[in-house]
């Protein structure tokens, strides 16, 4: 078990009941993600949710099984020998080194002897069987959408009845993976999240009970809660896409599905692209964007942003609510994003190293084709010359400034419009809301409509390549 921490919905485990006795195990192998090891908000989701499972599967009569080394095959190998198993199974997994590992696993077991199989247990359809007319992979997302609602869907698995071994192998628990920091910086995550399935199940309820009928009017308001927030359940795999879209279409109307399901689909495209685009998450897909002419000063930037102190107030919050809560809303992502690599010029790839250890849904195919989206230098990504203008977009999307209200309180006391950029507001207004600008919040990092034209300015000088 990897991604794919649940009981329901989940197909080795389905398939590995029918065969016999199931040992469940979960293999801690770090070293074999390369660069790309999971951040710091995701390891502290990862402990909760193996201590879920472990709940879980205990009360079924089974055990979670935990091994921690650098290499998968060894352990398995190992494990082998311990319980005399004769077949291994797995959900697939899609990140270049991680499918390379699995590739590796599988040809040495079956030279042992043993049945090996690996199963699509974590995407509503594979990378591989979503192809152009021509064969080719897809380039842009609505041909590619349109093309996945053309094939079949099998349903969704109950949780199987798990015979158990005669005796146990040796395990670890949850705690000797290190996964929890030393430092209690996590409680913001706590007061926020249940990770687990059981959780999941809690989560895809509350949505399609109280939001998803409103979810094409306001899933773009981040003050509202509107979006599913499943992102780090779908990331873990406590629940699986296909019982998302089960749920959906069961108790929406056909807009509100339509609206949501697509975002399923941006979910399978990112996986699509990085599967066809291996070098995704470290190179631009748009080969002219690797000579952008980059800003020459960067890390104190860099580190105002990170920290929500730029002085422009939707992305501020922005930034802070990651910080505490390990998420963001993704209209707002995409606003920060902007910021970051068009009006400050900053590669795309630090504001995703940033994600990637902040975020608890950090996931190496949304995450690498977000900020290539962001940056224009993706598959199907925004126009460059699309630079978000984060006050007009807090003015369209958080207009009473609720959402800036609740993650930079310093601004509490202003009221729409000069709370979305308070460097505009009269200095009586800003003295009434008890706010000096430079002191208890900062002036603009950046000058938005100078920065907008050296940013276009620089793409013009990359145009040609």
């Amino acid at each position: 078990m990897r991604r794919d921490l649940r009981l329901a919905d989940n197909p080795a485990l389905h398939r590995a009941s029918a065969v016999g006795p199931v040992i469940p195990v979960y293999i801690h192998a770090p070293e074999e993600e390369g660069g790309w090891t999971t951040g710091a908000a995701a390891r502290w989701w990862l402990h909760h949710s193996l201590d879920a499972l472990a709940v879980s599967l205990a009360r079924r009569g089974s055990r979670l099984i935990i091994l921690r080394g650098q290499d998968s095959l060894q352990l398995l190998r190992r494990l082998v020998r311990e319980t005399g198993a004769r077949t291994v199974l797995w959900n697939r997994r899609y990140e270049p080194l991680g499918m390379a590992v699995d590739r590796r696993v599988k040809r040495a077991l079956r030279e042992d002897g043993l049945r090996v199989e690996s199963l699509p247990g974590n995407l509503l359809w594979e990378p591989w069987e979503v192809r152009r007319r021509d064969g080719g992979p897809f380039r842009s997302f609505t041909p590619f959408w349109r093309a996945c609602n053309r094939l079949p869907l099998p349903a969704s698995l109950p949780a199987p009845p798990m015979a158990a071994p005669e005796r146990w192998p040796e395990s670890l628990p949850p705690k000797a993976l290190g996964l929890l920091p030393r430092t209690p910086w996590f409680r913001g995550l706590e007061a926020c999240w249940r990770p687990g399935e059981p959780g999941a199940q809690e989560a895809l309820a509350a949505f399609t009970d109280q939001a998803l009928d409103a979810y094409p009017r306001a899933r773009d308001l981040p003050a509202e809660p509107a979006t599913s927030r499943l992102s780090p359940h779908l990331h873990f795999g406590e629940v699986s896409p296909r019982q998302i879209r089960e749920s959906v279409d069961r108790t929406a109307s056909a807009d509100a599905s339509a609206s949501f399901l697509a975002q399923l689909g941006w979910r399978e495209f990112a996986h699509h692209l990085l599967y066809h685009h291996p070098h995704m998450p470290d190179e631009p897909l748009d080969r002219r964007f690797r000579d952008f002419p980059w800003a020459a000063e960067q890390d104190a930037a860099l580190a105002a942003w990170q920290s929500g102190q730029t002085g422009i107030p939707m992305v501020d919050a922005g930034m802070r609510q990651l910080w505490k809560t390990g998420w963001m809303h993704n209209r707002v992502r995409m606003i920060v994003g902007s910021l970051l690599v068009k009006n400050l010029r900053i590669p795309w790839q630090r504001g995703a190293s940033w994600f990637w250890d902040t975020l608890v849904d950090a996931d190496l195919a949304n995450n690498s084709m977000g900020w290539q989206w962001v940056q224009g230098s993706g598959a199907d990504a925004a126009p460059y010359f699309r630079i978000f203008n984060p006050v007009r977009q807090a003015e369209r999307f958080d207009p009473r400034g609720d959402y800036i209200r609740r993650w930079v309180p310093e601004l509490r006391q202003l009221s729409a419009p000069a709370i979305h950029a308070p460097w505009r507001a009269s200095a009586s207004t800003l003295r009434q809301a008890g706010i000096t600008l430079g002191s208890t919040y900062p002036h603009p990092l950046v000058d938005l409509a100078e920065s907008r034209r050296a940013a276009l300015t620089a793409y013009q000088s990359i145009r040609g390549g």
